[in-house]
């Protein structure tokens, strides 16, 4: 008796070499009288080979509770992810960001191009206990200026702390200083532009080009993930060298390329590099990557397409 799962591809082709073999089977069982028993199994969809490793040198979700959407995103394309820390962050100036903080007047709006920086004004609240002096009064006057964001993730931390973003859509600073320009003019007051110890100038440099003033704030430091070594080492001795790496920072190409370099050893050119967007494929290219898709924009969504048309 020859069985097969009711679900399997009818039309799945058998190679010659297979089918002979498949004949010589029932001829010499039919010969010795011996019932046949087995099973054919025709896969559909993704076989084992199509479902490949991708590693995301990122940090966990904001907020730390349930999947990480990039792990989800390429769940849904048929691949396996897993993400490891790369980055350590430690909070600076909180005492003069709060002073900066309630005194909106001095300022013509706020600027936000990474989480971190949103995270450092939320902690800045919450250690001064002045959360709900936030929420009474202050968020309403910055409300009444801009507030600039790059990216959804930075866009929804901002709306956490009541404020109304704008420009999440613009994926990198340099698109986001384009629209400052469009919108602002030389005669506003400062904005406030609270951001980490390696930041890029590109906004800066555009804002003060233009004329449009600006006042800069480091409230983080970014320094490499204390595991992030040890981390990768055993991943590689684990997981072996992955079909994807993703790289979601300049930082990250920095503190994670000569170890993926080396664990990879001669298979390194196999593996399809991404990157979440330009910025962080510049650094990939400027170190000698060659980089297999660069997502669209800044969110799961379109990183997991990128790499699932890479992998293809």
């Amino acid at each position: 008796m020859i069985t097969h799962p009711s679900t399997s591809n009818t039309n799945a082709s058998m190679s010659p070499c297979f089918a002979f073999e498949l004949t010589d089977f029932i001829i010499e069982r039919f010969a010795k009288k011996k019932p046949i028993r087995f099973s054919l199994v025709f896969h559909s969809g993704l076989s084992h080979q199509s479902k490949m490793h991708v590693l995301l040198l990122k940090e966990p979700r904001e907020g730390g509770s349930g999947s990480d959407p990039y792990i989800k995103e390429l769940a849904s394309h048929g691949h396996k992810a897993t993400l490891i820390p790369v980055l350590s962050f430690k909070f600076v100036s909180l005492n003069v960001l709060s002073d900066k903080l309630f005194r909106p007047d001095k300022h013509g709006g706020l600027i936000f191009t990474s989480p971190r920086a949103v995270e450092a004004v939320k902690m800045c609240l919450e250690e001064h206990g002045q959360m709900e002096e936030w929420n009474s009064n202050m968020r309403d006057k910055w409300n009444a200026k801009s507030v600039y964001v790059v990216g959804k993730a930075t866009a929804a931390l901002v709306e956490n702390l009541g404020l109304i973003p704008l420009g999440e859509d613009t994926g990198t600073a340099d698109v986001l200083s384009r629209l400052i320009i469009e919108r602002e003019d030389t005669s506003i007051l400062p904005l406030f532009f609270p951001c980490g110890s390696i930041k890029r100038e590109v906004l800066p440099t555009a804002l003060k080009k233009n004329g449009v003033p600006l006042e800069t704030l480091t409230v983080y430091q970014t320094v490499q993930h204390p595991d992030l070594e040890k981390n990768l080492k055993n991943h590689f001795t684990e997981q072996g060298v992955p079909a994807s790496v993703a790289f979601f920072s300049p930082s990250g190409v920095k503190f994670c390329l000569e170890t993926v370099r080396r664990l990879s050893g001669e298979r390194l050119n196999q593996i399809k590099f991404a990157a979440i967007g330009p910025t962080t494929a510049d650094a990939m290219i400027e170190a000698g990557l060659s980089v297999s898709c660069s997502a669209e924009k800044p969110t799961a969504e379109h990183l997991a397409t990128g790499i699932a048309k890479a992998l293809q």
